[in-house]
């Protein structure tokens, strides 16, 4: 048994290293730098709050008024459009689209008097 008697029984260290523990240290909060953090914060808040309530409308009398029923024609718009179902949009749609010229179309007389010499035009058959 005096081959065993000489057995390191403690944890392994490395060389070098000295005496490190095997976890981070964790580093203590100072209680003055929350109350700094807080304070901070609070002001912050307060200035958010102080510039909410400054706000001063400068406009004229003439572009609130103009706002106004700007607002008041696009709610008139937006009622409009949520009275209307689909089918109704689509028949006005087409309605719309008859009452269009064509412009891609040539009438008939039109393209006859344009490629047929005028002397000609008596003696078509």
């Amino acid at each position: 048994m005096s081959e065993y008697a000489k057995v390191q029984r403690s944890a392994l260290k490395f060389k070098g290293i000295g005496d490190i523990s095997a976890g981070k240290k964790k580093k203590k909060k100072d209680k003055e730098s929350k109350q700094r953090l807080e304070q901070a914060v609070a002001s912050q808040n307060e200035e958010e709050e102080k510039s909410k309530n400054a706000y001063v409308d400068k406009r004229t009398p003439a572009q609130m008024a103009f706002d106004k029923m700007q607002e008041k024609r696009q709610m008139e718009r937006i009622l409009n459009k949520a009275s209307k179902t689909h089918k109704h949009r689509v028949e006005d749609f087409n309605r719309n689209l008859d009452n269009l010229t064509e412009h891609y179309d040539i009438p008939k007389t039109f393209a006859l008097l344009h490629t047929v010499p005028p002397e000609k035009f008596g003696t078509m058959s």
